[in-house]
Order: structure tokens, then sequence, then C-alpha cells
């Protein structure tokens, strides 16, 4: 019978704790249950701003179009749909790629490799983060995009769809809390969405900066792998791969 010839196997045996069954280690088995759990967390903001803007015909019609909302490229305030923000998109997927060469480099010993690729990561981050900042300001600033314009004499005042009127004279504006982009609820869900993603960003560029000082000390080296850089890459590549999806949302859709 085929239950005679199967091998009993003990608990030690089958798993001693020193190779995972996923062929894995267990820092990059538990990176990747983070990165599911943190997955499933975006997903349920990017669904619920779906189902927020969606879901009443009405608001819908008045969600602003990614592309008449950021218009501006930095210090020239020069009308240019979308533009910056595909570049900021550019420099993210860059510097994944960049990440992907210093794992490369670490599984061949290459510190200097590794050095310099994971130099430009992070400098791809940094850059993304200030366009980042640029965009939260032009957004808080207004159509003009000129912070020096965002506090001015008009009276505001609060109407039923927690929107403000902009009083000028005798006449009325229906604007948001923050600009004329819409319902207030937008400004929510872009200002905690993308912040969470830029957290996501600013975190994962001081986990490579930590990571480059133990390589320039050598400390992977000596271990005789870099595991470590492996890990970080597996984070920064989710962080890059949330974008595309928090683009699509906010700026395509």
């Amino acid at each position: 019978m085929a239950g005679a010839h199967t091998q009993q196997m003990d608990a030690s045996t089958a798993w001693g704790g020193g190779t995972s069954p996923f062929k894995v280690s267990y820092g990059k088995l538990m990176m990747w249950f983070f990165l599911v759990s943190d997955g499933l967390t975006f997903g349920g903001l990017l669904c619920a701003l779906g189902f927020a803007k969606f879901a009443n015909p009405e608001w819908a019609a008045s969600w602003p179009m990614g592309e008449e909302v950021f218009t501006h490229i930095p210090f020239t305030h020069m009308p240019a749909p979308l533009i910056y923000v595909a570049f900021m998109t550019f420099i993210l997927i860059v510097s994944s790629v960049t990440m992907v060469l210093a794992v490369e480099a670490g599984h061949r010993m290459d510190k200097k490799g590794v050095i310099k690729w994971l130099m430009l990561t992070v400098v791809g981050g940094l850059i993304f983060l200030g366009s980042q900042v640029w965009e939260w300001s032009t957004f808080i600033a207004g159509p003009d995009g000129n912070l020096s314009t965002w506090h001015d004499n008009t009276t505001l005042q609060h109407n039923c769809y927690g929107g403000v009127y902009e009083v000028v004279g005798e006449h009325e504006h229906m604007h948001t809390e923050i600009t004329s982009y819409g319902p207030t609820l937008y400004a929510n869900f872009f200002f905690f969405i993308t912040g969470f993603h830029g957290f996501h960003v600013f975190t994962g560029v001081l986990f490579n900066l930590l990571v480059l000082r133990n390589v320039v000390r050598g400390v992977y080296h000596r271990r005789g792998h870099y595991e470590m850089v492996e890990k970080v890459g597996l984070y920064w590549h989710f962080v890059d791969l949330v974008w595309v999806f928090v683009f699509t949302f906010f700026y395509l859709v």
C-alpha cells in the first residue's frame, strides 16, 4: 500500500528553522507579509475613493479632472496638464530600476556597484518627495499655483455640502474649503492617500540611507551577502507599484 511506503518525518526534520519551505529567508518572508497587509490598506483607501466619487452622480459630476487641476511646472506656472506628475512617476519608476541594479550588484558581491545604484535610488526618492511638496503647495495655492495669493481678503461662508462660498462684492462663487477643485471630500482623499504614500516614500528613503551606510562600512560584505539590500528593495518596489495605482485613480480616472 502507498501508505506503507510513506516515510514518517518528525517536526524537527520537517521544519528545523534553518530553511523556509518557500526557499526564502525569514526576513524576506516577513517583508512579504507586511507588503501584503500594506497593499490591502492602500486597496481599501482607493476603493473608498472610487465609491465616494461615483456613488452619487451629482458628486461625480462635481469632482475635478486631474488634468485640469495639476497643470503647473515648478517655478514657471506654465499650463502643462499632468506633465510634472508624469515626470514624478517617471522618476519613481527609474528609481525602481536603479534598485534592481543595486540588488543585482549585491548578488555579484560588487560593493561599489551597490553603493552607486543605491545612492541613485535615494536621489530619485528625494526628487519625488520634493516634487510632492510642490504638488501639495500648488493644490493649496489654487488655480494660479501662487502661494502668495493663498490668503486673500474675501469672506468665506460654508454651505450645506461641505464647501464654502467666496464672497466677492455682491457676487457669490461656489468653492471648496481649500480651492475651486470640487467637493471638500476630494481634498481629504487627495491629501490623505498621497500623503500616506509620501510617508512610505520617506521611510523608504530612510531605510535605503541606513542600508547604504552599512554597505559603505562593509557590514554586508563581511557577512558574505547583501540580502538586506534585497529586502529594502522589495519595499521600494512596492512603493513604486502603489504610486501607479494612486496616479491612475487621481489623475487619469
